[in-house]
């Protein structure tokens, strides 16, 4: 301590980027280590699966079953931009090629050159990082976001997802005797990033519009290069009949008669939306639209190969693309469409206003759902060709026009955030009709808050008693539970009750209504955001949750942890399947009786305890806004979207992403774990700890809440949160400190009883020697933020803030995920 203080301003950036940089490099150390090629085999994604499909055997689930449930199999991962990721895509890339230097150092038969070259290039890279400048000049744009989501399909996806399907198919065939089908897409990929236009008014009906092209564009270029490959490697001559005739008799080397047109329209496609782009008109050669254009030719070059012997040719690289084709499609992604129901209420205020039928906001919600229906069953429009609506209502008509102008296949759906009532899903449909949407794009209700969640079965049911709401749907419902603002209304426990209970009950109505639920997951990297290891979340899941697929959301930095490189994709992929497969074909089980009575108290005393501190203590909020550097991130360029909803009010105002990574700053971590021991300990003292313990032992839902909490207590540190404290914190705040750390170490000692275990991840040591040896650099850069916080709020300079930069980066890498 005495030595950063006797460092000036300048002398601390330097010493900021030091520790922050061992950091980084520590994580892509971390990284690889998982995917080593020297680890135990065991380990390895191909093995994980097999020996995942080995186990279901040896538990007695029938080989047919194991077949059904892969056939069946659906995962779709939402790639969303992250207001508080840090890094820039320059940094992301020099980190990327660190960890292929490291897989490439296990190679066998290197020589001695060739290694020595790799070191070389390791350390030039972490020259290239050192001299160069850490953060962005200015926030990306929503148009920046999205490239940076198409980034992560070139460099690690493209590869990934047909590496992935050949482990699995050779898991399947080990295990069962069949390969997956030619046409198999158990996975695919959505985005947010330039779609998501929830508070953020910077994605405009423009931005998405030109995100779809780019997106369109991004696909076009790596089909090509992958068609020219195909082209010059398929030069046989020998085909089907089928074939044949597509070629045409006088084609001597007829896989590249079929394949050459089919780059031609590529080239085309390319050409087109750079044109687009330009705002020019495109020329009028054939290019594409659908994936079928890609399909047919591609299958039949495939189905020749294997009629005319040459399997082994067939089931090489354009076996790969057939299935890029499958995943990708002909838009690369499919983009989701967000918004906040109040806008969608504010379209129909005026325009009911215009027409002179009152005014839609202040009617009840029976007059709205009336009034709504008879619309949505008229065949005349709605909306007057001449009428001149205001910016706001403009601005969500265009985007709903943007919809209807995109083929289905390029979408994914459209979320309705803080969905409160049926009208809120109706008045989206009645906007996409009356704009032209001729396909049945999903619409997806969020149930955000503890009160939204409660009422999400109701409102479902609502929906579904409707008849035109049924027929509409054909059977396929998707509703989106959110983890993050339900644990910052009410605590972390209470919002995971409140988030399995809603499941419960939304599957219960799927089976009285007799229709397929896909439940999106709107998770977070940290635990205050609902995240937690891929297996251990998908297993806690109520029984028949993942019976219809996953669809979850994968957010900035947790994007780069698990599918920034293509080994590390393949890994997490393989560890969705198994997880999936796992909890679909050994159903986990149902909680018994008593243990819902004991997570309705614990919900009820934890979410009292959570708001007592965060909503009923008066000078809370102060103390927030002294002890984490929260004033200072809203400052910062780090993401396309606003850290507030509007205007400077208090915790409610703030969104829920920057209001955890602020805790975990500060090393307190608060949102992860306030309010969830005071109600444990309550049930202790009250005689329970042998019914709490048997749910710890048998029921993963609550053994899962418990190994989080137990996780998130081994990164806080109670005298670094002291340590804020004394250097930021009016004297009179302090008491909030103080008595938030008493909570700490009760709360740890708490768990740490039921658990029955002396110590923090005592089953876990290979996690608590990462994180001990993280601390040792993720310390001084704590200390070292304080100092610069205390010096920058005394005094504002540029030179601090920048250092105030590099320790938020420092920090967040030490951390991990952290918002």
């Amino acid at each position: 301590l005495a030595i950063l203080r006797e460092l000036n301003n300048e002398q601390l950036v330097p010493v900021a980027r030091a520790f922050s940089q061992f950091l980084n490099l520590s994580n892509i150390a971390d990284a690889h280590h998982n995917v080593s090629r020297e680890m135990d085999p065991i380990l390895s994604a191909s093995r994980n699966l097999s020996n995942g499909l080995r186990e279901l055997a040896a538990e007695g689930v029938p080989r047919e079953s194991v077949i059904e449930a892969i056939a069946e199999l659906k995962i779709e991962l939402v790639l969303t931009a992250h207001p508080t990721e840090i890094t820039r895509r320059t940094l992301i890339h020099k980190h990327t090629e660190i960890g292929h230097c490291l897989g490439q150092l296990e190679l066998q038969g290197l020589t001695g050159r060739e290694r020595e070259r790799l070191h070389i290039r390791l350390r030039e890279l972490i020259a290239q990082i050192w001299y160069g400048d850490d953060f962005r000049a200015e926030r990306p744009s929503p148009v920046d976001e999205a490239k940076w989501g198409f980034a992560v399909v070139e460099d690690s996806l493209w590869r990934a997802v047909p590496q992935y399907l050949r482990r699995l198919d050779t898991a399947l065939f080990e295990n069962c005797g069949v390969h997956l089908p030619l046409d198999a897409a158990p996975v695919s990929f959505v985005s947010w990033m330039g779609g998501d236009r929830d508070g953020n008014p910077n994605v405009t009906a423009l931005v998405t519009r030109e995100v779809l092209l780019l997106s369109r564009w991004q696909a076009a270029d790596l089909y090509l290069a992958n068609v020219d490959h195909l082209v010059e490697e398929l030069s046989m001559t020998r085909c089907s009949d089928v074939l044949r005739d597509m070629a045409g008799d006088d084609a001597h080397e007829p896989y590249r008669s079929v394949l050459r047109p089919l780059r031609d329209m590529l080239r085309h496609t390319r050409e087109a939306i750079e044109a687009r782009l330009d705002g020019c008109a495109p020329k009028g050669e054939e290019i594409l639209h659908s994936s079928q254009q890609l399909w047919r030719p591609l299958q039949a070059c495939y189905q020749s190969l294997v009629e005319c012997g040459m399997e082994i040719v067939a089931n090489g690289a354009l076996l790969d693309l057939l299935r890029k084709v499958q995943c990708f499609g002909v838009h690369l992604v499919r983009h989701d469409i967000r918004q906040d129901s109040d806008r969608h209420t504010g379209v129909l205020s005026e325009l009911t206003t215009y027409l002179g039928l009152g005014d839609y906001a202040g009617w009840d919600e029976n007059a709205r759902q009336a009034f709504l229906l008879q619309e949505l069953a008229s065949r005349r429009p709605l909306i007057p060709p001449h009428w001149q609506p205001g910016a706001e209502v403009r601005e969500v008509l265009d985007t709903c026009a943007v919809i209807a102008e995109q083929p289905a296949e390029a979408l994914g759906a459209y979320v309705i955030s803080m969905a409160r009532q049926p009208s809120d899903v109706l008045a989206v449909h009645l906007l996409l009709k009356e704009t032209g949407c001729g396909h049945k794009l999903p619409v997806a209700p969020l149930f955000e808050t503890l009160d939204d969640l409660s009422r999400a079965r109701d409102v479902t049911e609502s929906l579904l008693q409707n008849s035109w709401y049924r027929g509409h749907i054909e059977g396929r419902l998707m509703v989106m539970i959110g983890y993050s603002d339900s644990a910052k209304d009410a605590g972390v426990l209470a919002a995971s009750w409140a988030q399995y209970r809603a499941q419960e009950e939304l599957l219960q109505l799927a089976e009285q209504y007799d229709v397929k639920l896909t439940l999106f997951h709107g998770r977070g990297g940290t635990i205050g955001r609902g995240g937690a290891p891929a297996a251990d979340a998908l297993l806690s899941q109520p029984p028949g949750s993942l019976r219809n697929g996953l669809r979850v959301t994968e957010q900035g930095e947790m994007i780069r942890t698990k599918l920034g490189w293509s080994s590390l994709a393949v890994k997490t992929l393989a560890l969705y399947t198994s997880a999936i497969c796992r909890a679909n074909l050994l159903t986990p089980p149902a909680p018994r009786p008593e243990w819902r009575e004991m997570m309705e108290a614990l919900s009820a005393d934890s979410c009292a305890a959570y708001r007592a501190v965060v909503r009923e203590e008066p000078d809370f909020v102060a103390y927030f806004r002294h002890a984490t550097p929260e004033q200072e991130l809203g400052k910062l360029p780090l993401g396309s979207r606003p850290a507030r909803r509007g205007g400077d009010g208090g915790i409610e105002s703030l969104r829920a992403i920057p209001w955890i990574f602020a805790w975990s700053q500060n090393r307190l971590m608060l949102p992860a774990w306030l309010g969830a021991g005071d109600a444990l300990r309550r049930a202790l003292d009250l005689g329970r700890g042998g019914t709490l313990r048997e749910m710890a032992a048998t029921w993963p839902f609550f053994a899962t809440r418990l190994s989080m909490l137990e996780m998130v207590f081994a990164k806080t540190d109670a005298g670094l949160s002291a340590y804020y404290d004394e250097s930021l914190v009016p004297a009179e705040l302090r008491r909030i400190g103080v008595a938030l750390r008493g909570q700490l170490a009760q709360d740890t000692a708490t768990v740490l009883e039921i658990r029955g275990v002396p110590a923090l991840l005592e089953g876990e040591p290979w996690i608590r020697e990462s994180l001990q040896l993280r601390n040792i650099y993720t310390d001084p850069l704590n200390m070292l933020q304080a100092e610069l916080l205390q010096r920058n709020r005394r005094q504002p300079e540029h030179v601090l803030e920048r250092a105030i930069m590099v320790t938020i980066a420092g920090i967040a890498a030490g951390m991990r995920n952290t918002g």
